[in-house]
């Protein structure tokens, strides 16, 4: 589990193409202090495992399955990307629960200079839509960002300074894609409540419902 608050930003060694897969190495710093082989890490999002490490970079196999479902199959050698070890069970949670299940690939489709931040729009799936919400949280790259408009067909978001420095997002420019990963609890809330999508009738939950399961 991450937070979505970003480490440090690496940067890829090298790509390695097989017909068994994808193998890339990572150059980083902050990322590999207590990092052991067979650990999980969140690359751009993405939850990946450690199969090798050195003195100054790791190595991870991409899985056809996460090259389908991220942008890491894009990546090539010198590209910058966000890095975030996994919250110590007793940490803070400084930004929001991040699994590092990517759910799609986002577009972003504009990018204006708001006085010191930059307000930034992204187009998504329908499927990833539905469970976003204005001031919730969704994951861009694994950086946990607050929503402030949602539209048919994407969403914006603001990048402070502190932000855009510290990861790949102030690099990034209009076409640019990103991995997104919805709410975890808007999912588990589906998931219990089903509508019209898995073939239930809709639940009107109000004080009735709620009182006739006990819950209040």
């Amino acid at each position: 589990m991450f937070t979505g608050i970003i480490e440090e930003i690496g940067v890829v060694n090298a790509v390695v193409k097989t017909r068994e897969g994808t193998r890339l190495t990572i150059l980083a710093k902050t990322a590999l202090e207590e990092l052991h082989i067979g650990e999980s890490l969140s690359l751009n999002g993405a939850c990946m495992t450690v199969v090798a490490r050195a003195t100054d970079q790791f190595t991870v196999d991409v899985s056809p399955e996460t090259l389908k479902m991220t942008t890491l199959g894009m990546l090539k050698a010198g590209d910058p990307v966000n890095l975030e070890r996994p919250m110590p069970m007793n940490g803070r949670l400084h930004g929001h629960l991040v699994t590092g299940h990517v759910d799609g690939i986002g577009t972003i489709r504009d990018r204006v200079q708001d006085v010191n931040a930059v307000q930034i729009t992204i187009g998504a799936p329908a499927e990833i839509l539905r469970y976003c919400m204005v001031k919730g949280s969704v994951a861009v790259d694994g950086i946990s960002l607050t929503i402030n408009t949602i539209g048919p067909q994407g969403f914006g978001v603001t990048v402070i300074p502190h932000t855009a420095k510290l990861t790949t997002l102030g690099l990034k420019q209009i076409g640019a894609q990103v991995n997104l990963e919805s709410d975890l609890i808007g999912k588990y809330v589906e998931r219990l409540f089903p509508g019209t999508n898995e073939g239930r009738p809709d639940i009107k939950i109000d004080k009735d419902y709620l009182e006739r399961r006990g819950l209040i």
